[in-house]
């Protein structure tokens, strides 16, 4: 921001478990920093920050959105995000240009599913983080317990910097541990927890600095003003976690929290350079070359498309012209905004290092596209997103409204790169791909109510396919006389089976003209045409070579129709005595799970046809690799979601193809055949 150093900007994320109170501490900010003029509540459906009606209507943050404001003369972007895992990817985009996060923790939950994802996403961007637990004016809270479990969950170095004056509905307010006097306002009955508390901070900033550990061993004690000097750099180095406290419906432990966020969470000065893909690097300086990273694009009620956008280097003017180097083209931005969720944007005139800003009128910028200056060009690395792991199959109420949802599904893939969707030749299906079945469910609801199209929903269809286990023959002359010139075409044909994936082979061993040159071709577009549909449940054949090798042909009434025909035949009666068998795609599953769940896990993948081929601790979790059949994932996400209360994750991708058990492949047939009678 204008007249604002890069020293003084902080950026900060809140993330968490959903209802831990990420939104409920962002309108408690807003408000105390003269943002607003009123408490936002989520309940009352007057949040500044879930105000979109998906968010509305589940009670819950589904996306990513930026705020901003000053607090003691210090510029604060901060983003409130999605707990729920569905959601996880706001998650990965906010944390990707942020500074800094903290992890909120409802004080009457401890440590659920969303507060270990939102933990594990800063330790893969290496971000400094504090962790606020909040709620603490409710009934059966026990500070101290939520910290011993943080501690034994997330390590020693998450230590509390603040203690709650008294719990539950008697919650009145914090003390800072480091605070002058602080001994003073501690209860007698306390002090001697409260100076254990003061001596452990004192041992982990300690061990941060050569110095420091020295004098510390040697007095066994720190000055006040030696452990705030070497703070800020423990906090941004994850040598120490702090704990903070207090309740965003009360507004307690707000300011403080904000002081502290001001006081020891970096500045992207203090997180230093930034480089892009190619190697070259920027400083986060006014002085380096303008760069910046588009980390979301957004469709909102007032400006229409707008790309949320974080400054790396340089400055940026509005109406402006910048380079895309993704796009390999240059383009004129319009306004630069501060984006304050259901609030108009405000308009700026420039920006700097650390701002999060909104661009409009960016013709060809998209999501995870770089911007930077002309004259100095660099590409910032994309966000690696989660892959989808739910799929449903999707397809409009009415007749005529396939381009609506072709368009409206396009539409919001420009704004969540979590989702795919891809229309299957062989199912004839549009499959539509994200993490979980709420996620599906918005999705549906966005085509509903932004672009008037209903959808039905439902599992996937399987894309079977057919192959032969033996040699075999087939022979046809194709006849036919009704007058006038005829159709005349007959083929000896074998077929024999290849090794999975390699594919079809066409072998022309005719010899003496009983098949003439020209006719070959035809021969083949038969067999082609036949391997559409095979003999067990009419899917597409592979893995066959297919030779002709003998027939014959009336110098009349022969044509490229009648050998297609004929080669048709030939090879449909081929394959029944080729003894046909059904594939299915087998996927490639990587699954982690809590240690305690990795028995049940695993034998619900045995129950379902999985093999497993190998596990790999990983801390408190196991890594299971398995291949699975694609039939038996569709359901799978509930199925794990069920055993490990939502803490185990997965990604699945094809692998190949493999034979279908005979009874499961006999139900297969027998249902196909029925659907088609139908």
């Amino acid at each position: 921001m204008k007249d604002i150093k890069v020293s003084e900007v902080r950026n900060v994320a809140f993330i968490g478990h959903s209802s831990s109170g990420k939104t409920s501490i962002i309108d408690a900010i807003l408000h105390d920093a003269k943002v607003s003029d009123r408490l936002g509540k989520v309940s009352e459906g007057t949040s500044y920050a879930d105000y979109t009606k998906e968010e509305r209507d589940h009670k819950i943050t589904i996306y990513t959105k930026p705020f901003h404001c000053i607090w003691d003369k210090k510029s604060l972007f901060m983003s409130d995000n999605p707990g729920y895992i569905d959601f996880v990817g706001e998650v990965h985009s906010s944390l990707r240009i942020a500074d800094s996060a903290i992890l909120v923790v409802d004080g009457t939950s401890g440590v659920e599913v969303g507060t270990t994802k939102g933990w594990n996403v800063c330790e893969q961007f290496n971000i400094p983080r504090m962790i606020f637990i909040n709620k603490l004016d409710k009934e059966n809270v026990d500070f101290f317990k939520v910290v011993e479990e943080l501690k034994d969950i997330f390590g020693d170095k998450c230590i509390p910097f603040q203690i709650p004056i008294e719990e539950g509905p008697g919650f009145k307010g914090v003390i800072n541990v480091l605070e002058e006097a602080a001994e003073s306002k501690v209860p007698d009955s306390f002090k001697e927890k409260f100076a254990a508390l003061k001596q452990k901070i004192t041992e982990l900033v300690a061990e941060t600095d050569d110095n420091l550990i020295e004098k510390y061993l040697d007095q066994g004690t720190l000055e006040r003003e030696e452990i705030l000097s070497v703070l800020g750099t423990a906090v941004n180095n994850l040598n120490v976690i702090p704990i903070l406290c207090g309740s965003a419906e009360k507004e307690i432990g707000i300011d403080e929290l904000l002081d502290l966020v001001n006081r020891y969470m970096p500045s992207p000065e203090k997180r230093g350079e930034v480089e892009g893909e190619d190697g070259v690097k920027r400083k986060p300086s006014s002085d380096d070359p303008f760069s910046a990273f588009v980390y979301k694009s957004i469709s909102d009620v007032y400006v229409g498309q707008m790309n949320l956008v974080r400054i790396y280097s340089g400055k940026l003017t509005a109406h402006a012209h910048v380079y895309n180097p993704i796009k390999g083209e240059s383009e004129k931005i319009g306004d630069i905004l501060l984006f304050q969720g259901k609030e108009k944007p405000k308009s700026v005139e420039e920006a700097g290092p650390g701002d999060i800003i909104a661009l409009t009128k960016l013709k060809i910028t998209s999501s995870g596209d770089t911007l930077c200056s002309d004259s100095s060009k660099i590409t910032y690395p994309k966000i690696v997103f989660p892959k989808p792991n739910t799929f449903v199959a999707v397809e409009t109420v009415s007749k005529g409204d396939e381009d609506k949802i072709s368009s409206g599904l396009h539409k919001i893939a420009a704004e969540d790169n979590t989702i795919t969707m891809k229309r299957n030749k062989e199912t004839k299906e549009l499959v539509l791909g994200g993490l979980g079945d709420v996620h599906l469910d918005i999705i549906v609801g966005k085509l509903k109510d932004r672009f008037k199209v209903d959808v039905k929903t439902q599992l996937p269809k399987v894309p079977y396919k057919e192959s032969i286990t033996k040699a075999s023959e087939g022979h046809i002359k194709y006849k036919k006389q009704s007058g006038g010139r005829g159709q005349y075409g007959e083929v000896y044909l074998r077929v024999a089976p290849k090794q999975r994936g390699e594919g079809f082979e066409f072998v022309d061993e005719v010899v003496g003209g009983v098949i003439p040159r020209n006719f070959i071709p035809a021969v083949e577009k038969g067999v082609v045409g036949a391997m559409a549909e095979g003999v067990i449940g009419n899917y597409p054949v592979v893995d066959i070579q297919t030779t002709v090798y003998d027939g014959s042909y009336h110098p009349v009434d022969s044509s490229e129709m009648a050998f297609k025909i004929a080669g048709s035949k030939a090879f449909k009666e081929a394959m029944e005595s080729a003894k046909p068998i059904l594939l299915e795609p087998i996927m490639s599953v990587t699954i982690n799970v809590p240690a305690d769940c990795m028995g049940d896990v695993t034998g619900d993948l045995n129950s379902n046809r999985g093999r497993i081929l190998g596990m790999l601790p990983k801390g408190n979790f196991q890594e299971i690799k398995a291949n699975v059949p694609i039939a038996e994932m569709y359901k799978f996400p509930k199925e794990l979601r069920s055993i490990t209360g939502g803490r185990g994750t997965f990604e699945m991708e094809f692998d190949h193809y493999e034979k279908v058990p005979q009874k499961l492949a006999d139900d297969i047939s027998k249902l196909r055949k029925q659907e088609k009678e139908a």
